[in-house]
């Protein structure tokens, strides 16, 4: 069984980091039939413009600007880039969560806290690795309903991080173990957020 699930995570991972090598591979094909500053800058601008209408307009734009050039002014390719980006935050996210669990030693109510993150993160990747899967198919008639899949899952994935914070607050854990976990949850969230903006835009 843990065969298993770690055979899944490995593909689901590989596919997440397929789809960004996707997005580059466009971008080569379209910078040889159109080359030249104007259409990094237009993707460039595409990004800034998109990302100023999230809650997090900075964190946006310094995370998905080294994708200018493959999203170009693709509102697909622009959620794909970010769906991708807070993945991969969050995988990292977890596993220096689960570091700390394993390396410190830690008061039982603390541990407790931290395990229920762990719990709650593991959900949260995997509700953003079953959206990265979704969002590499959406041609077809099943459109609308694979976008509310796709919607839901990113939703669930940031109800779960705000609920592993929310485990941090309500416990009095050592202030610099708090800070430190909390620290990379509060961008994590704030990547899912920007994401499931994008994906709301997206008809």
């Amino acid at each position: 069984m843990a065969s298993s699930a770690v055979s899944k995570q490995s593909y689901l991972h590989n596919l997440a980091i397929l789809t960004t090598l996707t997005l580059f591979c466009v971008s080569k094909t379209c910078l040889a039939e159109n080359s030249g500053p104007h259409q990094v800058e237009c993707g460039d601008d595409f990004i800034k413009t998109s990302c100023g209408v999230t809650r997090y307009p900075k964190l946006c734009y310094k995370k998905l600007s080294a994708y200018a050039d493959a999203i170009e002014d693709n509102p697909t390719r622009l959620a794909n880039a970010s769906l991708s980006e807070t993945l991969k935050n969050t995988e990292s996210t977890l596993t220096m969560v689960q570091k700390l669990l394993e390396k410190r030693k830690l008061r039982p109510r603390d541990a407790g806290a931290i395990r229920d993150c762990v719990e709650t993160m593991n959900d949260s990747v995997d509700e953003l690795q079953k959206s990265m899967i979704a969002m590499s198919d959406l041609e077809g008639p099943d459109f609308d309903m694979v976008m509310i899949s796709i919607r839901t899952w990113v939703s669930a994935a940031l109800t779960d991080e705000d609920t592993c914070m929310d485990g941090f607050e309500e416990n009095s854990m050592d202030a610099k173990v708090k800070d430190t976990i909390r620290s990379y949850i509060v961008t994590v969230a704030q990547l899912t957020s920007i994401t499931l903006a994008f994906i709301n835009n997206l008809h």
